[in-house]
């Protein structure tokens, strides 16, 4: 990537941005599983697991919406 001026970049670096990129706002492990040409989303999930985050609280948030709960998560 050196003759384009950014040395130190790899293809397999942009691949993993784009990959985290997408994790990060909130795009399901199945389309990104899908657009790095994986095999399973399960070799997708290994990967990139510690990019998914606050999964258990908005979860949490959902439930207890539909039981009737007032509390809202702070995070």
């Amino acid at each position: 990537m050196a003759a384009i001026g950014m040395g130190g970049v790899t293809l397999h670096s942009l691949r993993h941005t784009h990959a985290s990129t997408l994790i990060a706002a909130g795009i399901d492990i199945v389309a990104v599983s899908r657009r790095l040409g994986h095999a399973s989303p399960r070799i997708t999930l290994q990967t990139y697991a510690h990019m998914i985050a606050g999964g258990d609280d908005r979860a949490a948030q959902i439930v207890g919406a539909a039981f009737g709960s007032k509390a809202v998560a702070t995070t």
